[in-house]
């Protein structure tokens, strides 16, 4: 879906009226969640866990998080598992992801990509997918998400949130972005992650720093040195913020033509695959797209216009190029000696 306009309004004196028409439902949404909180009791897993989590629907950046963070993890010895809920797929779980036997309508988009760095489950239910991980071998859990999940105990939590549009309007879903109110989420905060550039965080990174909640900044980069050879580039993407994508393609020197966008998560259809192929032939340019909507285009029957726009667009992997880094990860190491101490 696409995020309404009013979340994010370019003006902030005063609330656009379907904000303001909103509000009791945002209410209801907010006394769910926080009712749901107070009466679950929370599981303890047999490894330490790591949540990367945010406070806004979509966009903010967690996943290239999860992996850097992971990959310094996994290079200090640990036997790093993923957990998710696999927005978008249809496997409830738990089930490990195999990239060679799952799609993206399988497991959704981001497990795909988790996969490809350290083992990776999806399940509904986080500490049977936890349970399941630890007999997979997992030495400790990094969860992609699960921020305002309950039902597992998290070891050490980090909150991540855009910079350049930080919790837009302040409002609760569907209000609003906000998953829940800033001052429950930053109670179960460990550290907070401002991703990009900008000062719409500004607001939520001083009260963070107010309840002595560390902070840090991050910018995502690609995982490996880009090669779009030579000509113009039509770039598309279906995730929260492709705007950030586009811009990252410029600061890279990417000469792009043309930007097509989709809604986040977007399964892409033959007619949208033959719609891009073709308009990249008009113009004589290159396609170029996301790690994340590329896994959406795998499994594409041969042949198939899917299949050849897989084949035919470069793809960028990104990763969170976190300032302060090994600050970070004293932080959290300190947390999973805590964790196995118990």
């Amino acid at each position: 879906m696409r995020e309404p306009g009013f979340w994010y309004p370019a003006r902030r004196n005063g609330a656009p009226l379907a904000a303001r028409l909103l509000a009791p439902a945002g209410y209801l949404y907010g006394l769910a969640g926080r009712l749901r909180r107070g009466f679950v009791t929370p599981e303890r897993g047999a490894v330490p866990v790591i949540c990367i989590g945010n406070l806004t629907a979509g966009g903010a950046g967690k996943t290239p998080v999860a992996l850097t963070m992971a990959e310094r993890l996994i290079a200090k010895g640990e036997k790093v598992h993923f957990l998710t809920r696999g927005y978008g797929g249809r496997e409830l779980g738990p089930i490990r992801v195999d990239p060679l036997r799952h799609g993206a309508i399988d497991v959704g988009d981001e497990p795909l990509l988790l996969a490809a760095a350290a083992p990776a489950w999806v399940a509904a239910n986080r500490p049977e997918g936890a349970a399941a991980a630890v007999r997979g071998g997992a030495g400790l859990i990094v969860m992609d998400d699960g921020f305002q999940n309950p039902s597992l105990v998290k070891d050490f939590s980090i909150l991540v949130v855009d910079a350049a549009t930080g919790l837009g309007n302040g409002r609760l879903i569907p209000a609003g972005p906000l998953r829940e109110r800033m001052d429950d989420a930053l109670a179960r905060t460990n550290a907070l992650i401002l991703t990009g550039r900008g000062h719409a965080g500004d607001g939520i990174a001083a009260r963070a720093r107010a309840r002595g909640i560390p902070v840090f900044n991050s910018i995502v980069r690609p995982a490996v040195a880009p090669d779009f050879g030579d000509g113009p580039l039509i770039a598309f993407a279906g995730i929260g913020r492709p705007e950030k994508f586009y811009r990252t393609l410029r600061e890279l020197g990417a000469e792009l033509t043309e930007t097509v966008s989709f809604p986040d998560h977007h399964m892409f259809s033959e007619s949208d695959a033959l719609r891009l192929l073709v308009r990249a032939r008009e113009l004589g340019a290159r396609l170029v797209t996301t790690e994340k909507d590329a896994a959406r285009l795998t499994h594409a029957p041969v042949a198939s216009a899917r299949w050849r726009l897989n084949e035919a667009a470069i793809r960028l992997p990104v990763r969170a190029l976190i300032g302060g880094i090994d600050n970070l990860m004293v932080l959290v190491n300190d947390a999973v000696i805590r964790a196995r101490r118990r």
